[in-house]
């Protein structure tokens, strides 16, 4: 570096910072407005939210941006100005004699005992003109809010998260591997600081030569370090399981405090609801999501006994909670329940939790019956619509619509027949197929039924996993833990594989029957439920769930021998690359596609989905490629089940649309068999590898 250019080492610090702040363009735009003197922006920006979601950063932008306007800026920070009327007036008093002042003050939860004095008191006396931005981890008196005099000089604004194109953003201006996009996004929920600190010890890793950034995952190190960023102090033990007991759970209730922590559960849940890290909903509590992370990991890293001990009782109390509620809960206690083991194994690939695609289950009632046939038709044929019709005139209450929150459109419906005699047989050649492996197994006996979820269609992703298959999932499972004297359960699913694997962990075994409607063959997947009870079972699923994280090893693995090395024919090699292309957002199919054992993905330290990740994105440098990639990525997405609704998302006639996929898959094809006969690895566009060796 040149030391003799006459810089500032704090000229490079403000530089960096200026190049990697992203977001925050709403709560710029406010700001500029104030400072150009607009008649309807605030006197007084008030910012608040919890430690770690950049109040700092974007102080010190706001800083930056008037001091280029040419204003006199006042910085005073409550971790350093005593916590009375005359040191913080020695601080920010010079704002009251100058006109066209900006007064920026930070870390303010520090200095709450002032905040009756500061409106009263010390703003008043400030010039017009002058722009004041207030920041802390709490939310002002809401009497100030509803003050009349305040009210058209006071804009109060919540900071968030930030979005996921801007945490893209930082992630590129900071280098980050595309590979190791998803894990930092995921664990980081888009928290500033949780990111910037992810993101440095990646990006170190990635330097010292140990394992790649691509392979990130929080460490110790990270979570010791975020933890009292976030959560700051807690008053006592009781209170930090108060906090652990909120970050498992999908919202915490007193009640389900009253389950965990007993007497003490009011003062507990009075208290967590004054956190700036918990959100208040119509349900109870929960806290943000990057926090939510950081309590289970400490804890489970901390006292794994403790974290499996504490998981188990909440487990259980949300179980019995489903036998209990009245109907009308039904749902939101199995999301309570699910919530816990979200993420472990077949759950993690079978569950959509995305807000955006957020559906509601509500009764089919006549006017939603055409809707309801339609879907089906579409997906199935007119054959499968008429069964349909057939089933609505017979019961009409089996069947459920989820609608979408965004639009209140239909989106998706199910089916969960209830029978106690033969029923339908002549009919429908599924429910036929149910009767029969009912009565060659286990007949019914007196007071019996057998239950069939016999449709489930979303219009977007028919049987593949989505928001609208998560409620039939609870649906179905809660209608088990409910029934009394349920026989046989079967769910019936297009028969094409795709499911063999995801319900056999929950006992769902195929059945030998095949049944044809139409142009599409069914699978019936079975289970007798008289050998067991529901309650005994769902909690054995649970268990089961724990011990496969527990047993899980350590990601550094021993390095394969060259002898478990697979050797493809070309034609073998493309059907792997297509299947895989399929597969790339369900890691369960991707797992076992023979291109893990190839020389392309083994003998480089590489996963198959990324590998497939850096090929796609070679679509960019090709003439005509951005679209090629863009079709591409839609085609294999979880939200494109369809070939057809593929081009419906794109806007692009059917036959356009083949034409740019088969380019696209043939470009795909074609790179990595280069790489796989030249040994060398498939990397992230704009590395070089000549470079690298």
């Amino acid at each position: 570096m040149d030391s003799g250019n006459g810089g500032l080492l704090g000229d490079l610090v403000v530089a960096a910072r200026d190049q990697t702040f992203v977001g925050r363009m709403a709560e710029r735009a406010v700001f500029r407005s104030a400072l150009a003197g607009d008649s309807h922006a605030p006197s007084v920006l008030y910012l608040h939210g919890p430690g770690g979601i950049g109040k700092s950063a974007l102080l010190r932008r706001f800083a930056l941006e008037a001091r280029d306007a040419g204003r006199l800026v006042i910085e005073v920070d409550g971790r350093t100005v005593a916590a009375t009327p005359e040191d913080f007036e020695h601080a920010a008093g010079k704002a009251i004699g100058e006109p066209n002042t900006v007064l920026l003050v930070d870390t303010f939860e520090l200095c709450h005992g002032l905040e009756h004095w500061l409106w009263e008191q010390f703003l008043p006396r400030l010039p017009l003109g002058t722009v004041v931005v207030v920041a802390g981890r709490v939310a002002p008196d809401p009497r100030w809010v509803a003050d009349a005099g305040w009210a058209e000089l006071l804009r109060v604004v919540r900071l968030r998260d930030l979005a996921r194109e801007d945490v893209a953003a930082f992630l590129r201006v900071r280098g980050v591997p595309a590979g190791a996009h998803h894990a930092l996004m995921s664990f980081t929920r888009g928290n500033p600081l949780a990111l910037s600190l992810a993101v440095a010890f990646a990006v170190q890793r990635d330097t010292d030569g140990a394992r790649g950034a691509a392979d990130w995952s929080p460490g110790q190190d990270v979570i010791a370090t975020l933890l009292p960023h976030l959560v700051g102090h807690t008053p006592s033990a009781a209170h930090r399981t108060a906090l652990e007991v909120c970050a498992q759970a999908d919202v915490t209730s007193e009640a389900l405090m009253r389950a965990m922590m007993g007497e003490d559960a009011a003062e507990l849940f009075a208290w967590l609801r004054t956190q700036p890290f918990v959100e208040s909903t119509a349900s109870g509590l929960f806290p943000h999501d990057v926090v939510r992370e950081v309590l289970a990991a400490d804890l489970r890293w901390r006292d794994p006994e403790g974290f499996a001990a504490l998981r188990r009782r909440m487990y259980h109390h949300l179980l019995a909670r489903v036998r209990e509620v009245p109907a009308a809960q039904v749902l939101q206690a199995m999301n309570s329940l699910v919530y816990l083991d979200r993420s472990l194994g077949h759950l993690a690939d079978t569950l959509v939790w995305d807000p955006e695609d957020a559906v509601r289950e509500m009764p089919c009632t006549p006017d939603d019956e055409s809707r309801v046939v339609d879907l089906v038709h579409r997906t199935e044929g007119a054959e499968s619509a008429a069964i349909a019709r057939f089933w609505l005139q017979r019961q009409p209450e089996a069947f459920r619509v989820y609608r979408s929150n965004r639009t209140d459109e239909i989106t998706a419906f199910s089916t969960f027949l209830r029978l106690s005699g033969p029923e339908g047989e002549d009919v429908d050649p599924v429910v036929a197929a149910a009767w029969s492996h009912a009565r060659a197994g286990s007949p019914l006996r007196a007071g019996e039924h057998i239950a069939v979820a016999r449709f489930i269609v979303d219009a977007q992703t028919y049987q593949r996993p989505s928001a609208s298959l998560n409620l039939v999932t609870w649906r179905v499972t809660a209608e088990i833990i409910r029934a009394d004297r349920l026989a046989w359960l079967f769910v019936v699913m297009r028969d094409d594989g795709f499911w063999n694997a995801h319900l056999a962990p929950g006992d769902m075994r195929p059945t030998d029957a095949s049944p044809v409607v139409g142009d599409h063959g069914y699978r019936l997947f079975a289970q007798d439920w008289r050998t067991r009870s529901a309650m005994e079972w769902v909690a054995e699923k649970h268990e089961a769930l724990q011990e496969g994280v527990a047993a899980v090893t350590p990601a550094v693995t021993a390095p394969q021998e060259r002898s478990d090395h697979v050797v493809l024919s070309r034609p073998e090699f493309d059907t792997a690359v297509r299947d895989a292309l399929r597969a790339l957002w369900w890691p369960g199919e991707l797992a076992a596609n023979p291109l893990n054992r190839s020389r392309l993905v083994a003998e480089h330290d590489q996963n198959l989905r990324d590998v497939l990740l850096h090929a796609i994105d070679t679509l960019l440098r090709e003439r005509g490629g951005e679209t090629r990639h863009q079709v591409l990525t839609t085609t294999y997405s979880k939200t494109a089940p369809t070939q057809e609704a593929a081009a419906r998302r794109l806007g692009m006639s059917f036959s356009t649309y083949r034409r740019h996929l088969t380019a696209a898959v043939q470009h795909i094809k074609g790179v990595l068999w280069s790489h796989e006969l030249s040994g060398t690895p498939v990397l992230p566009l704009g590395r070089d590898l000549s470079a690298e060796q």
